[in-house]
């Protein structure tokens, strides 16, 4: 017996659009669009004491009504926290952030959250965003693929979503193809690029997962509110989960 799990990543530069505007009503709409039932969110603000437009991760939950939620703080700003945040259909078991800054660069994160599917088993969600350095991210991969996290023994299926901010093969890009699948948009999409938004030219965004899973379907999102909301478009896939593993 098997069912599916539709898995979102998007990058959301702190609810800026492409139009300068600061809307999290917006984002929370193009995230209610993906009907997605867990979705990884790079770039977002949790300020409870500020500008109303910054307590973006309060807005988007409320908005949304129906995820439980997994924030993971890299640094502060704007007198909050600012990070990767991971929205969940599924009972959240674990929630921890790692840090995956390197040197005097700016702070740098992967959340995992481990959910509890329908039946009674566990999938690791790693939400992950990359640096912009070439350098930094050399290191940021082996940090990622280290015993500490990805290359420990796991028992349940793992999916790496996020903005690994590497369009062409770097070693970050080549090192999760050796160990994980790769759902690439080059090679399944028409169109498979996600950044800049209304016209996008690049693939910033990745989404790896283990060999257990089946990939069934895979997009790039794109929509009216999409094509503005933030400067990445959402990437969505689903997967054939086996209740047995």
């Amino acid at each position: 017996m098997s069912f599916r799990v539709r898995v979102a990543s998007y990058n959301v530069h702190k609810c800026k659009g492409l139009d300068q505007h600061t809307n999290p009503e917006r984002i929370a709409k193009v995230i209610g669009e993906l009907n997605a039932d867990v979705v990884a969110i790079q770039e977002i603000l949790d300020v409870h004491q500020g500008r109303p437009e910054f307590d973006q991760a309060r807005c988007i939950i409320a908005e949304l009504g129906i995820y439980r939620q997994c924030f993971g703080e890299n640094r502060m700003l704007y007198g909050g926290r600012y990070g990767n945040m991971t929205l969940s259909r599924f009972p959240v078991q674990v929630c921890r952030n790692y840090d995956l800054t390197w040197r005097r660069r700016e702070r740098r994160g992967c959340l995992r959250t481990d959910l509890l599917l329908p039946s009674n088993s566990l999938l690791h969600l790693f939400n992950v965003h990359l640096g912009t350095s070439f350098i930094e991210r050399r290191h940021q991969a082996r940090m990622l693929l280290s015993d500490k996290l990805l290359s420990r023994q796991w028992a349940r299926p793992r999916i790496v979503v996020g903005d690994f901010n590497e369009w062409t093969r770097g070693l970050a890009s080549r090192m999760m193809r050796e160990a994980f699948e790769e759902a690439n948009p080059k090679k399944l999409l028409r169109r498979g690029h996600t950044y800049p938004g209304v016209f996008p030219i690049l693939h910033l965004d990745h989404f790896y997962y283990d060999k257990h899973l089946l990939l069934h379907n895979f997009r790039v999102h794109r929509s009216r509110d999409a094509l503005l909301a933030s400067d990445h478009l959402p990437l969505v896939a689903e997967f054939e989960v086996d209740a047995n593993v």
